[in-house]
């Protein structure tokens, strides 16, 4: 068995444990529709359907009230791992491997509520899928190959992805984008039909630079060399094109109604994602 292979089961492993232990109790979403649950009462406000008017309170009470449902249909969640080189990082591809461990969480997380997984991951060379299923193998097929992709001098074109997710998942479904978001990406499509979280993984260093003097710099997604000073100048001039591109990005996720979470890598994924799901 290779080195990688160990790393995997180990990082499988991990999430398993972590899932039936710490996330139990904890649902993937606070979406309510059609169902047979009680969620609230509440009185009618001007737009709601008027079918959900329950007649009989409406008469005792003397106004119009809505019984509201929590929905016990089964819920369509959807992983989208968007992947290029910007995710090798410093020394070897911890993004990668994080990035790995909160998609399989979420795929187990899914699986042990009875929901519908569907795994979408977007390189350069091609697209990473698994069709919808509650089948604990297919789950773990699809991040076993999230985890050994070779993702080193490639890039990806974002915004295409996106619409390529679109245009494949048709059902009404709670959708998590998973990347760095190192470059602007627009998600507002997705927004029309279905709820959408980012989870953004970031290795610390991304934001807080170290001075590093006379130094070699290779991008991972091109893999061109810059020799350069990187010194107090060139970490503000970074600090401020990043502190932009944060500011962009949550206003647009403020806009559409995108819920965030970020995770660096020397974080641990259960109590981000319980943070998320119950604020």
């Amino acid at each position: 068995m290779s080195t990688t292979s160990i790393t995997f089961k180990a990082l499988q492993l991990k999430a398993r444990h972590q899932v039936y232990t710490l996330l139990s109790g904890h649902n993937l979403s606070k979406l309510h529709g059609e169902g047979y649950d009680f969620s609230e009462l509440r009185e009618y406000q001007m737009g709601d359907d008027i079918r959900k008017i329950n007649w009989t309170i409406t008469a005792k009470l003397g106004k119009p009230y809505i019984k509201e449902l929590h929905a016990n249909r089964e819920l369509s969640v959807v992983v989208c791992a968007l992947m290029d080189g910007s995710l090798y990082f410093g020394i070897g591809n911890a993004k990668q491997g994080k990035l790995t461990e909160v998609a399989t969480i979420l795929g187990y997380a899914a699986q042990r509520n009875a929901d519908l997984f569907t795994g979408f991951g977007y390189t350069q060379q091609g697209t990473i899928t698994t069709p919808p299923t509650k089948q604990l193998y297919h789950i773990e097929q699809f991040t076993k190959t999230l985890y050994e992709t070779a993702l080193l001098d490639t890039t990806l074109k974002k915004n295409p992805a996106i619409e390529d997710l679109f245009k494949r998942v048709h059902k009404p479904s709670l959708i998590f984008v998973l990347g760095d978001f190192l470059e602007d990406i627009d998600l507002s499509l997705l927004t029309q039909k279905h709820e959408v979280i980012a989870i953004i993984i970031r290795d610390r260093t991304e934001e807080f630079p170290e001075i590093l003097g006379e130094v070699t710099l290779q991008s991972p997604q091109s893999c061109t060399r810059v020799e350069t000073y990187f010194g107090k100048k060139s970490i503000q001039k970074y600090l401020t094109q990043l502190e932009e591109n944060e500011k962009k990005r949550s206003e647009h996720f403020s806009r559409y109604n995108i819920r965030s979470v970020k995770i660096y890598t020397n974080e641990e994924v259960v109590s981000k994602l319980i943070a998320l799901f119950v604020s």
